[in-house]
């Protein structure tokens, strides 16, 4: 079952229960490309919503739209907003035309939506217009930027959290393990005497570093160009329209956005995006390290380092019996890769821009928010299932510790540098620890070793 629409390349054949139109099924038909529909990114959807319901009470406040229409628009903008017709959103996340198809999914969501409520069949633009009527004031150019924009802001909320969450986790086990004696280490070699309270306080601290970081970043988004229609230049929009429309939708959203002082140079200007990627990119590099250290603390259990035991979740071998892996971290690794690989996409789609617009804005609202819901879809499982659970071998720390040549770095300021690197090779030669070979030379009394060695 179709209908036949009509617009300005002919007809075309359009589902007969889609709220969306013509325009929304050749962006279908021209891109079937991901698979991924702008739905899939509830945010996106969420934010075109907020965009076109202050929108239509500016135009109507401003007395050049009919205050019932704006009434109708309002009403299907928060049946959106609260998540019905998401499905109707159909147009591939990648598309040409610089998000055109996305906000004419959106208007003809809306204007469809509209007629059914007026008791109109779908496609009777006559009573109600996707363009005439869902976009007045409007271009895509400044639609779409404004929405990618409030998408990314309620996708940070959730990030933030996830991150507030994971340093949290990291601060609880630090503070069980706070006496925890062992062996610090660089360039993987035994460098010198930590606990792994420690450890895992400065996992904290640098998670929790980068909410702030993301933050700040994310407050360079709330520079909208909404109001600047084509190119910035306010084209087909009346007078007062800019400033009224944002402050419309800062209310109706929640969230403190800025008016662009410059709306051409804010049509065409990614480089709030450049920014938040790269701080995305910075905590994938951090987190990925992070769990690397995991893995390295792990590993074994009896022929690694195994200081830590992380919590089994699934058999590790469909050949060794009893082998359990590191998984929650392996796939957090991975999760950081495609991050940083983004990362990349989102930097050359911000330079890709002509003139007075950037057509790559598609690309970069599809990394940047991939980057994000996987990283806080992954923090969560690294919180719930991983660091939660993780517990302390202190039995092994200990034998680590006291086995290690790295407690020679304690003797230096009490024998001299020399003296104690030849503690040192003594021990490693002889296979004896720091503390008997300090005892075979005579250098200090077995009460003092235990002291200056954190022995006691």
């Amino acid at each position: 079952m179709s209908r036949t629409e009509t617009d300005g390349l002919g007809q075309i054949e359009v589902p007969a229960d889609a709220l969306y139109g013509s325009q929304t099924r050749r962006a279908q038909i021209n891109f079937p490309i991901t698979g991924v529909p702008i739905s899939h990114y509830p945010e996106i959807v969420r934010a075109l919503a907020l965009v076109k319901k202050a929108c239509a009470q500016t135009n109507a406040e401003l007395m050049i739209l009919d205050q019932s229409k704006a009434d109708i628009i309002a009403k299907v903008c928060d049946e959106i907003i609260a998540g019905q017709h998401h499905e109707h959103f159909v147009v591939d996340v990648i598309q040409g035309g610089a998000g055109t198809s996305t906000n004419m999914n959106a208007n003809e969501v809306i204007a469809n939506r509209a007629l059914s409520i007026l008791g109109k069949s779908s496609g009777d633009y006559s009573h109600f217009h996707p363009n005439d009527d869902v976009n007045k004031s409007q271009s895509t150019n400044d639609v779409y930027p404004t929405a990618i924009r409030l998408a990314v802001l309620f996708t940070n909320e959730r990030l933030t959290g996830a991150m507030r969450r994971l340093s949290a986790a990291f601060d609880e086990r630090a503070s069980c393990f706070q006496a925890v004696a062992k062996i610090g280490r660089t360039q993987l070699q035994d460098a010198v005497p930590m606990t792994l309270g420690a450890e895992l306080a400065a996992f904290a601290h640098t998670i929790r570093e980068d909410v702030q970081r993301v933050d700040e970043a994310a407050d360079l988004l709330r520079e909208v160009n909404l109001g600047g229609t084509a190119i910035g230049t306010r084209i087909n929009s009346p007078e007062g329209y800019q400033q009224r429309v944002v402050a419309n939708l800062t209310e109706g959203s929640g969230l403190h956005l800025v008016p662009a002082d410059d709306l051409i140079e804010a049509s065409s200007d990614l480089g709030a995006f450049v920014m938040y990627s790269s701080t995305l990119k910075r905590i994938a590099v951090k987190l990925s390290k992070i769990c690397n250290d995991l893995r390295l603390l792990s590993s074994g259990p009896r022929a690694g380092l195994g200081e830590i035991l992380l919590p089994p979740v699934q058999a590790g071998s469909s050949i060794m019996p009893g082998k359990v892996n590191p998984v929650i971290p392996e796939m957090v690794n991975q999760v950081c890769y495609q991050a940083i690989g983004n990362d990349l996409i989102v930097t050359m789609a911000a330079e890709a821009g002509q003139l007075q617009l950037n057509a790559m804005e598609p690309v970069i609202i599809h990394k940047v928010l991939e980057t994000a819901n996987t990283l806080v879809a992954a923090i969560q499982q690294l919180s719930l299932l991983c660091i939660e659970g993780l517990e302390a071998d202190t039995a092994r720390c200990q034998d680590l510790l006291t086995g290690s040549l790295a407690l020679a770095t304690s003797l230096a300021p009490h024998v001299g540098y020399e003296t104690a690197s030849k503690v040192a090779k003594k021990a490693q030669l002889q296979g004896l620890s720091v503390s008997e070979a300090v005892s075979q030379m005579g250098l200090l009394s077995d009460e003092q070793v235990r002291q200056v060695l954190g022995l006691d």
